[in-house]
């Protein structure tokens, strides 16, 4: 079972750290699981659009729902963390 997860945490911060490897790009679509509840979310490309702070940020969106401007998009509520570690380690996975 440690493999497993040790597998998709590797997965994840491999999804993370390649935008080339994101179906949606410059949005990666995340999820976090828990308590029965869902919570979706995305992740955008901050350094292709050369924005520092960014890079580990989960915007709380569907991507399908995302806003029509880049401004109302920086607006949404977010999580920040430091790393792609971090995020990971606060329960978001690559959906």
């Amino acid at each position: 079972m440690a493999t497993c997860a040790r597998c998709a945490r590797e997965r994840a911060l491999l999804f993370l750290t390649t935008p080339a490897l994101w179906p949606h790009w410059p949005f990666l679509p995340l999820v976090r699981r828990a308590g029965g509840r869902e919570e979706l979310g995305v992740v955008f490309d901050a350094r292709a659009a050369r924005l520092t702070g960014y890079s580990a940020t989960v915007f709380k969106t569907c991507l399908f729902l995302l806003p029509p401007t880049f401004e109302q998009f920086l607006a949404l509520p977010r999580d920040t963390f430091d790393t792609a570690d971090e995020l990971i380690d606060a329960g978001w996975v690559v959906d």
